[in-house]
């Protein structure tokens, strides 16, 4: 199970947060400092993989942001790495070649993809196609919406 994921830049600007255990903010803030700096200052060549407390932190970069989810101590890594590549995926799909701009001021729509794949810390659908299905229907039902409260009523 995933316990948390964190999309930040190279300058270490939290730009996509997302918790799945309690903690209360004081514990995120000083987990995300830890993190942050822990993974900017490994190098580039160094393994993706890293043991912290009781968890493993799975992290990769793509372009300027580094994906990173700690999961529990048994799960496999791979597969967490393939979690975030699918994510990836996901987004370049939706936003057509994703970039920190595109997280950063259209957050809601990276926040309704993340929960459209990940439910709880796992998987919810694996198949591209009927994630990216779901996330084009709430566009859909959200402009349908913008489009019926916009009407003037008499």
């Amino acid at each position: 199970m995933i316990r948390f994921l964190l999309l930040f830049s190279r300058q270490g600007k939290l730009r996509l947060q997302k918790w799945y255990v309690t903690l209360t903010e004081k514990e995120k803030n000083k987990i995300t400092r830890e993190l942050v700096t822990t993974i900017l200052n490994r190098g580039p060549r160094m393994s993706s993989f890293v043991e912290w407390k009781d968890m493993k932190l799975v992290y990769k970069r793509y372009a300027s942001l580094f994906f990173c989810c700690a999961i529990e101590d048994q799960d496999n890594e791979l597969l967490t790495l393939e979690v975030v590549h699918r994510l990836v995926e996901l987004l370049d799909k939706y936003f057509g070649n994703v970039c920190e701009l595109d997280i950063i001021f259209n957050f809601e729509k990276a926040y309704f993809i993340l929960d459209e794949f990940l439910l709880g810390g796992e998987v919810q659908d694996t198949s591209k196609e009927s994630v990216v299905r779901a996330i084009e229907d709430g566009d859909m039902l959200q402009e349908t919406m913008e489009e019926y409260m916009s009407k003037p009523t008499f």
